[in-house]
């Protein structure tokens, strides 16, 4: 069994890794409205600035899940996907929510 899934698990793994940034990235990508007008209401900062951020995360989350994944740049890509993290704990108030923190 190891011999013949050995080449795959490399590859499951790093899926399982950024399965969070994934899934986030496309939720974005289907709830976009909804994700600049929660930006927009929650900062008062327009359409336009509330678009531009929702456009980094979601081009920051996928890119950087697409370097993994292809194992090309994977230390930037993981230093991008961390950027997203500090960038939406910013963002979206997490910072100050502990029990959201925690989970």
């Amino acid at each position: 069994f190891l011999r013949v899934t050995k080449q795959y698990l490399p590859h499951v793994a790093h899926l399982c890794l950024i399965s969070t940034f994934l899934e986030d990235g496309i939720r974005m990508w289907f709830q976009w409205s909804e994700q600049r007008d929660y930006i927009d209401g929650t900062w008062n900062c327009g359409y336009f600035l509330a678009s531009i951020f929702v456009f980094i995360n979601l081009f920051g989350q996928l890119s950087g899940c697409i370097l993994v994944l292809s194992r090309n740049f994977v230390q930037y890509a993981c230093f991008g996907l961390f950027g997203i993290i500090a960038l939406q704990t910013i963002a979206y108030s997490i910072l100050w929510d502990l029990k959201f923190l925690m989970r």
